[in-house]
């Protein structure tokens, strides 16, 4: 589990990391998202020790990243895939990570396979592509066999099979119990990876919830709901702070929740329901909507004509 409690970052005048606070769950991936310059790298960097907090606190399964004997056996970190020698070989780079946590050479080949890296592992690693690079980084991250797992944009530069492993690897982490925090900017990935986000906007929490409720909250999302009382449905829904709008087939449009808590709401006050159907928006529209007004670095968008 990561936990952080009001993290705080300064660099002279500039807050890149405002009083944030959440906590990343064992058996999830955890989506970290946000526009750039909200904070994500910073905060990612103080979670392992490369920044340290101005103020406020952030532990790994307890205690501070620094003060752990082994952090490869218990925290596995990808931040900067091109952080590596060379001119060393994959396996020798590898090897020498092994080295330096007592980590035995047997495991150096199991994670060479698990990353697909059986054609290049004698090759040097100043030779590679980027996505053999994020590849080998991956791998690294993986050697100690961590309870914790931190990737930074760990698909940038794979192919869509690259990518669908990442998928599938980090899904597999998660329902081995482990806690994934996975950092991204291709939200049709997250959509598809993350089982909860946090989003970042100028060093604060906008959003800290699972993947569907933040879909919800997304311009066009909404649930379709056909009851025989609406009047009494309307009533118990209005506790919820959600909106109703009535269509023409005699349905009502919701928006502003989840198709769950509607169901929860009209079960406990016995409201009988005919249908009950989400209508999804993106979590691109959802995060778009989120950080509209977050952005620090926004290009001037230009109308195309043809």
């Amino acid at each position: 589990m990561i936990e952080a409690q009001g993290l705080t970052k300064r660099y002279g005048a500039k807050t890149a990391v405002d009083g944030i606070a959440f906590v990343v769950q064992p058996g999830k991936v955890t989506g970290f998202l946000g526009p750039n310059g909200a904070g994500k790298s910073t905060t990612m960097r103080m979670i392992v020790g490369l920044d340290a907090p101005t103020s406020g606190r952030v532990t790994v399964g307890g205690s501070d990243y620094r003060g752990k004997p082994a952090p490869l056996r218990e925290v596995g970190v990808l931040l900067e895939a091109k952080a590596v020698h060379t001119g060393r070989t994959a396996r020798n780079h590898l090897r020498a990570l092994a080295a330096t946590h007592g980590i035995p050479a047997s495991r150096v080949d199991e994670v060479i396979g698990l990353a697909g890296l059986e054609a290049v592992a004698s090759k040097r690693v100043g030779g590679f592509s980027l996505g053999m690079g994020q590849r080998l980084g991956i791998a690294a991250a993986l050697l100690g066999d961590p309870q914790v797992v931190i990737l930074d944009e760990p698909v940038n530069g794979l192919d869509p099979e690259g990518v669908r492993w990442m998928r599938l690897l980090m899904r597999r982490l998660a329902a081995e119990g482990r806690t994934v925090l996975l950092s991204s900017h291709l939200m049709s990935e997250m959509s598809q990876t993350a089982d909860h986000l946090i989003v970042l906007g100028r060093g604060r929490v906008l959003a800290d919830a699972p993947v569907d409720e933040v879909i919800a909250r997304a311009p066009g999302s909404s649930v379709r709901v056909r009851a025989p009382d609406l009047p009494r449905l309307a009533a118990v829904l209005g506790r919820l702070d959600v909106t109703l709008t009535p269509l023409e087939d005699g349905a009502v449009q919701i928006s502003g929740t989840v198709r769950e808590r509607i169901g929860e709401a009209a079960a406990a006050a016995g409201v009988v329901l005919h249908e009950l159907t989400t209508v999804m928006g993106s979590l691109e529209d959802a995060y778009l909507d989120l950080t509209h007004d977050e952005v620090e670095y926004r290009a001037e968008m230009e109308e195309v004509v043809r």
